[in-house]
């Protein structure tokens, strides 16, 4: 069979890191910058003593549309790249 491709043990485990990998560098930021709004809304809730869940939820939405118009270009690319990665790794046969 030529022009088949058979995908080896290593070289999944290879697609399975660098899936794993771009996927913590394109959640990364929105999950960092949530966990930090919503600890400073939580200890702002604490010392109002304004427990209402709506509090919680605004600034965390409004501060992952402020990183994703920061980070959104550099995390397009860092996607984009991983898929023309990926892509060209089907055609040779090697990750």
């Amino acid at each position: 069979m030529t022009g088949v491709m058979f995908l080896t043990p290593d070289g999944a485990v290879y697609l399975l890191q660098e899936a794993l990998r771009v996927l913590l560098v394109l959640a990364g930021p929105l999950l960092v910058g949530g966990l930090v709004i919503g600890l400073v809304v939580s200890l702002v809730q604490a010392a109002t003593q304004m427990q209402d869940m709506t509090l919680s939820f605004v600034p965390k939405l409004a501060g992952a549309a402020v990183l994703l118009a920061l980070f959104g270009p550099w995390l397009l690319q860092v996607a984009v790249d991983y898929v023309k990665r990926m892509l060209l790794s089907l055609g040779a046969g090697i990750p």
